[in-house]
């Protein structure tokens, strides 16, 4: 039967996740790429190189987060977040939001040890989604 989550049903799916797929709009059109995440206080914080998504994000704010959990074809759930690109800047908020997810994704090889064609390591892009709506549906 399918059903809609609750909004309190859909945040809890969002902060037990890991990994979503991050849509944003590149060139007029969808773009979507799987990322790595934590939820905290209605946001969500990843990492990056710079690249394709970066600089479609840096053009149009607009993102959206899918997750779901799939136990079988027929009893799934999934949930969207849509919400605003925001660049973390300030030194102590970027170290703190690396720690996290670094903490979180102890076997995650760190964006920050790639290594340009010039020898030195490229910028890392440390952002948050801040989520301004959520919709859940689910298969049971």
């Amino acid at each position: 039967m399918f059903v809609r989550l609750s909004d309190e049903k859909s945040w809890e799916m969002l902060r037990r996740n890991r990994v979503a797929r991050l849509g944003c709009i590149v060139d007029g059109g969808p773009y979507i790429t799987p990322i790595n995440y934590y939820l905290d206080d209605g946001c969500a914080y990843s990492h990056s190189l710079p690249g394709l998504k970066i600089s479609a994000l840096r053009r149009d704010s607009r993102a959206c987060l899918q997750t779901e959990e799939v136990e079988t074809d027929y009893r799934w759930r999934s949930v969207l977040a849509f919400g605003r690109y925001e660049e973390v800047t300030a030194h102590d908020e970027r170290k703190e939001i690396l720690g996290r997810l670094l903490t979180r994704f102890p076997l995650l090889t760190p964006v920050e040890t790639a290594i340009a064609d010039d020898g030195a390591p490229p910028p890392v892009i440390v952002f948050r989604i801040r989520i301004e709506r959520v919709t859940g549906v689910a298969e049971e």
